[in-house]
């Protein structure tokens, strides 16, 4: 038996989690046939579903909801992605009333410092755990330098980047 909070829960949790078309498809793969409220034929159903019909890709979670739940999974999976752009609206519009007030640039300055120390938690997380040496170190910094330029195309960047890595690692 499905649990209906907990059904919404974890399309809300997906949708808030995700960028948008198929990226909430992992976390409500892993999610739905771990409770056994899907098998993996409904995710394939509910996509091809959702490429055929008009609109934007992310709404094929309405149809995986309706080839779980019925009418009643169609509608919570409806309003689970629909609520994450509403409160991005209401952040907005608290954003544009507030913007002009004296301590508004240094909220943004330390949300923007709290996400640049998240990212490079994140980081070094990520990194420290790879076995990267210093070999890699200096390709990351050589390619973060001329990015930092702004003179050489980041295709380019990345195609060095990955002839170094090549050559010194084969």
């Amino acid at each position: 038996m499905i649990n209906p909070i907990a059904y919404f829960l974890i399309f809300l949790k997906a949708t808030v989690f995700s960028s948008g078309g198929f990226s909430n498809l992992p976390s409500l793969q892993q999610d739905l046939t771990a409770n056994h409220w899907a098998v993996e034929a409904d995710f394939g159903k509910s996509i091809s579903i959702g490429q055929i019909s008009p609109g934007p890709n992310g709404l094929w979670v309405i149809c995986l909801g309706y080839l779980t739940y019925g009418f009643m999974g169609a509608l919570l999976a409806l309003i689970a992605i629909t609520i994450p752009p509403f409160f991005v609206l209401v952040v907005a519009n608290v954003y544009g009333r507030i913007e002009h007030q004296r301590w508004v640039p240094g909220l943004m300055r330390g949300i923007s410092l709290a996400v640049v120390g998240t990212f490079l938690t994140v980081f070094w997380t990520i990194s420290s755990g790879s076995g990267a040496d210093w070999r890699s170190w200096a390709i990351c910094a050589i390619a973060f330098a001329l990015t930092y330029t702004r003179r050489v195309n980041i295709f380019l960047i990345l195609v060095l980047a990955a002839g170094a890595g090549y050559l010194i690692y084969r």
